[in-house]
């Protein structure tokens, strides 16, 4: 047991209190028990991380996935491993998720804590513990009344390893924004050696242009949005030598992707290129946690969709499929998935603008709703907060939309879920409007557990 003051005592005593009545009274709260210990004990996080080997997890897109991935593989390992399973990601989740797991008389002498944190929460981390590993994914457009632009983002996640020097940087090597940082630390990059055959970047692709002398950047491929082989041919920034990569795609389609990492073959039960990161990202941390790759392949087979994230639920016979959706870039690989399913389908798309979505909905106009007219979908459905943004949206984009695809209740969406003649049915959702959809599902008994 590691010494502790009696104030931090009582934080921690007070907050598993609030957490057990959080839980059995509201079936949630998962971050007012870390506001409770941070009220009573403002240096909490200091107290209840000793002892773990950190590992966080930051980036735009594909943090709680990847996060449930490396996880996994710990787990499986026979680590005695941790994580905030729910998703919340900001200080008071995190500090709620690390008093939920302590223990007053804790003999492990090895424990792993994958924490998935929110990129401008990463500073309010740092300060206090340093990680083994601090991984970003990506950098995208997202929440821009929150973030405003990629390099602004870039800078709140730089605030935070810049407290923390010691820490080994794992980083998105496909990613411009993330090469040649100007930091302390180690860094280890990991990509696409696999040629996608994808040249020209979309003339809405973010930060295309070089990060030293602005002029747009040239790739030998592309694997979606700004993300590929990049260089300048003005000046001699490009990307950085990959340690893990993503040599081959075997195969791709609804129920999953084969491919090889540094020569190692293997699967997921996931769909699309960002998932096939998500897996590269998580193969590259736990590959330098000396976890042994026949041990990472298996545990990857084997993982489960995370909450939300190609999340399949059945209703009443009827196969459904759920998408976070938050940003455009995002967007558009979850439409591409659609592509990979020849059945025949139909399609929900639920929009709210609550302050985790971001109040700005302007960047729908940036998805490529255009492309579903090449899918086989039967019907659609419109919902949310702005259903009638996103109604506005896909007719503009040719869709078949008027006023009986509007469902101002989750009653109605079930009601077309049950009457749906398709073989699967798509909901794509932004955050709030999928976590309360989940709860109304749960209210129906379609779910057992709101954050697995």
């Amino acid at each position: 047991m590691f010494t502790i003051n009696l104030k931090s005592i009582f934080s921690i005593v007070i907050s598993k209190a609030t957490l057990f009545l959080c839980e059995k009274l509201l079936k949630g709260g998962t971050n007012f028990p870390g506001k409770v210990a941070l009220k009573l004990d403002n240096k909490i996080l200091k107290h209840v991380t000793k002892g773990y080997k950190v590992i966080l997890v930051t980036g735009t897109n594909g943090k709680t996935t990847t996060t449930s991935m490396i996880y996994n593989v710990l787990k499986k390992s026979g680590k005695k491993v941790i994580t905030n399973a729910s998703g919340a990601n900001m200080l008071t989740g995190i500090v709620a998720c690390f008093i939920k797991n302590y223990r007053f008389f804790n003999k492990e002498k090895e424990r792993f804590a994958v924490i998935e944190v929110d990129e401008a929460n990463v500073k309010f981390i740092t300060p206090v513990i340093s990680p083994e590993i601090i991984t970003v994914t990506n950098l995208f457009k997202d929440q821009l009344d929150r973030f405003g632009e990629v390099y602004t983002t870039l800078e709140k996640i730089l605030e935070g390893i810049n407290h923390s020097p010691s820490t080994n940087l794992l980083l998105n090597g496909d990613e411009p924004l993330l090469g040649n940082l100007k930091v302390d630390n180690k860094c280890t990059y990991f990509g696409f050696t696999h040629d996608t055959g994808i040249k020209n970047v979309d003339i809405n692709a973010e930060a295309k242009f070089c990060k030293n002398c602005q002029k747009e950047y040239s790739y030998n491929f592309i694997t979606y949005n700004h993300l590929g082989d990049f260089y300048c041919t003005n000046c001699s920034y490009k990307r950085s030598s990959l340690d893990y990569a993503v040599d081959n795609i075997l195969n791709k389609d609804y129920k999953g992707t084969s491919f090889t990492i540094n020569g190692v073959e293997m699967f997921i039960n996931q769909s699309g290129i960002y998932n096939i990161y998500n897996a590269l990202c998580a193969y590259s941390v736990c590959a330098q946690l000396n976890i042994p790759s026949e041990d990472i392949v298996t545990a990857l087979q084997t993982s489960k969709s995370s909450f939300g994230r190609q999340e399949v639920i059945n209703i009443n016979g009827k196969e459904v499929k759920i998408f976070l959706v938050k940003n455009p870039a995002g967007y558009n690989e979850a439409i591409n998935v659609l592509g990979l399913d020849n059945r025949m389908k139909s399609c929900a798309f639920l929009l709210n603008d609550n302050y985790a979505d971001g109040r700005d909905v302007s960047w729908i106009w940036d998805v490529k709703f255009e492309s579903l007219s090449n899918n086989d979908i039967k019907h659609i459905s419109v919902g949310g907060i702005r259903a009638y943004d996103m109604a506005t949206r896909l007719k503009i984009s040719g869709l078949d939309i008027d006023s009986n695809s509007i469902c101002e209740n989750y009653d109605m969406l079930l009601k077309n879920i049950e009457e749906s003649q398709s073989d699967i049915f798509y909901i794509f959702a932004t955050y709030t409007a999928m976590t309360s959809l989940r709860k109304y599902f749960q209210s129906k008994n379609f779910i057992d557990k709101l954050w697995e």
